[in-house]
């Protein structure tokens, strides 16, 4: 027997991530804990149903709610230029949300 698996692929913060019902994901910051966003999908498969085109997935919608914030791994940078002694150290992390894929809704 088999089981019919439905995903998306969905994208946000100009990355794509493919995302099944229930998970849970790191992805950059969306908005406060305890919100509902809804996401924009670039692909959904239902079984042996694909919907990938424009026209199709108008109406195919992948809905989220924010857990938590989080922080990402730090980026530590230098940049220098030789001969003149100027250097520069410089760190950065950023700021994700982790969501949980609350529902997946094709057409």
């Amino acid at each position: 027997m088999l089981v019919a698996l439905m995903y998306a692929v969905i994208a946000t913060g100009g990355k794509q991530y493919r995302v099944t019902e229930g998970q849970k994901l790191a992805v950059e910051r969306l908005g406060e804990p305890g919100a509902a966003v809804d996401l924009r999908p670039v692909l959904v498969v239902d079984g042996d149903r694909v919907l990938a085109t424009p026209d199709q997935l108008a109406k195919a919608k992948v809905s989220a709610r924010v857990i938590e914030e989080i922080k990402g791994k730090k980026i530590n940078g230098f940049t220098y230029k030789p001969k003149t002694n100027q250097r520069r150290r410089y760190g950065h992390r950023q700021t994700l949300s982790t969501i949980e894929i609350t529902k997946i809704k094709g057409s």
